[in-house]
């Protein structure tokens, strides 16, 4: 009796422990679902909020790219694919005739280390994707909301230009005697 009652027991802990991971696992399905929509709110968040900054530099940066460097063409969000690569830059900036230069602009609202080589390996990669453009010189500059001063002077160690909001507004944030590379 004593045994057959255990059994008992037995049988319905057993279905309790199953009804339990049922649950446990319908649960995790819910928790699956929430998280993998949050990633993609997240991550929407996160292009809304590169969006915004590269709203927030275009005025500024339109400025510098026409007072400073006399550029004629100033396009904001220039996408180029070829050959299934694809290429995309914040601000596109150029000017035939005598000066025959271009300038790329990348927008960040933290500027990391890997930045700085995505906007070299854009500034290497433009003449095959702009063909048309191969005989311009041509200048990098990152465009910054916040930078620390190190990889300031990182970024202007490898000849690019810098530029930083200051007021709401986007200055360069170069030396007086900085030389910006030529790609």
């Amino acid at each position: 009796k004593e045994v057959s009652q255990q059994q008992k027991e037995t049988e319905l802990l057993l279905k309790e422990v199953s009804q339990q991971q049922k649950e446990n696992a319908q649960q995790q399905k819910e928790t699956d679902k929430q998280l993998k929509e949050l990633g993609k709110q997240i991550g929407g968040l996160g292009a809304k909020f590169g969006s915004f900054t590269e709203g927030l530099a275009l005025p500024s940066m339109e400025t510098i790219l026409r007072q400073r460097f006399g550029m004629e063409v100033i396009s904001p969000s220039v996408r180029a694919s070829k050959e299934g690569q694809h290429l995309e830059i914040d601000v596109l900036a150029y000017s035939n005739g005598e000066l025959n230069t271009a300038y790329i602009v990348e927008v960040k609202s933290h500027v990391r280390q890997e930045d700085i080589t995505q906007l070299k390996s854009i500034l290497q990669r433009f003449r095959r994707f702009f063909p048309e453009h191969k005989d311009k010189k041509l200048y990098g500059i990152l465009a910054a909301v916040d930078l620390s001063p190190e990889l300031r002077e990182k970024i202007l160690q490898e000849g690019l230009y810098v530029a930083q909001i200051h007021d709401q507004v986007f200055e360069l944030d170069i030396p007086d005697n900085f030389q910006p590379q030529t790609y």
